[in-house]
Parts: structure tokens; C-alpha cells; sequence
């Protein structure tokens, strides 16, 4: 092998290495349940989008992984700061526990924040829609939409549709 093959190998070698180091973050699962703290979470997920204090003292915290991603981890830790949970949230068990007449914080605690792009106003009806992006069983990515009262907050309605986003309008793969 040459010098510049092996140089080249070198670099492909540290480049998958850092991939594989940032994916782990990117998820929590170098995390250990009971033993990691809230410090470590944080170095390790970054900064999450939302916290929620609970009267415990124990913390939620929404950690979506967007715009183009199709997940979002809702990390639990105790009231000793040690992490209690990770959860992937965008799955249809809990878009089922989003019901109609839930306030928008509810919805946030169970999914977290939708992206921005994906949240519009329906000025004619009053409605406020929120969406996030998620891969289905079927490895194909599709919204999940909850729809509320603009004046209220309150959920009206939720649905899904397909993300038609991809080459020639059909839903692009999930990569999993």
C-alpha cells in the first residue's frame, strides 16, 4: 500500500470513528440509566429544546431532533440528577395518548415541540396545527398532526398524512 492510500484509509478510519461518537450522542444510548447525571446527559445530548420541573424535583427534557429528523427523546432524571429514562416519543402509542380536549402543554409533555416550518394558522377556521415528522412501520416518513383551537389551546382533532417531499412526491425512506 502507498503512502497516500494509507493516509487516505487513515482518514476515512477517523471520519467513521467521529460519525460513530456523534451518533451516540445524538440518542443518549452511551447513557446508563441510575448512574448518568443531568451533566452528563447534557454533554452528551447537548442543551435540550424544553424542561419541565416536576413538583418531585425530578426533570423532563424534550430533546427533538429536527427539522429534517424523524425523532424526539424525552429524556426523564430523578430528583437525585441522575437519569431515570430515554424515550423515542414519535411513535403511535403516544400519538393514541394525545386526545381531543388536551391543552398544548400536554401535548408538548408527550411529544415535545413540533418544528417550526411544520406549525401553521388556519385564520379562517381559528386552528392551530402543529406537526412532526416520524418514520412509520413501513420505513416511510409521514406527519402526525394535532390540531387545536387558536383562542383555547385546546386539541380539537390530531390525524396523520405522508411526507410527500421526496423525488417525484413520494415519501422519502427513513434512514434507521
Amino acid at each position: 500500500m502507498d503512502r497516500n492510500s494509507s493516509g487516505w484509509l487513515r482518514g476515512v478510519l477517523v471520519l467513521s470513528v467521529l460519525l460513530v461518537a456523534g451518533c451516540a450522542g445524538y440518542s443518549g444510548s452511551n447513557l446508563k440509566p441510575g448512574v448518568s447525571t443531568l451533566p452528563e446527559v447534557m454533554a452528551s445530548m447537548g442543551s435540550p429544546a424544553m424542561v419541565w420541573k416536576n413538583p418531585d424535583g425530578s426533570e423532563q427534557l424534550a430533546y427533538p431532533r429536527g427539522p429534517a429528523g424523524t425523532q424526539t427523546f424525552m429524556v426523564d432524571v430523578g430528583p437525585d440528577g441522575k437519569l431515570q429514562r430515554i424515550e423515542k416519543v414519535l411513535n403511535v402509542e403516544n400519538f393514541a395518548r394525545v386526545q381531543a380536549g388536551m391543552s398544548q402543554d400536554q401535548v408538548l409533555r408527550i411529544l415535545g415541540p413540533s418544528g417550526s416550518q411544520w406549525t401553521q394558522f388556519y385564520s379562517r377556521s381559528n386552528q392551530l396545527a402543529w406537526s412532526w415528522l416520524f418514520c412509520n412501520d413501513w420505513n416511510a416518513q409521514e406527519f402526525f398532526d394535532v390540531m387545536f383551537d387558536a383562542s383555547t389551546g385546546i386539541v380539537h382533532s390530531t390525524g396523520q398524512h405522508p411526507n410527500l417531499a421526496g423525488l417525484s412526491g413520494v415519501q422519502p425512506p427513513c434512514s434507521r
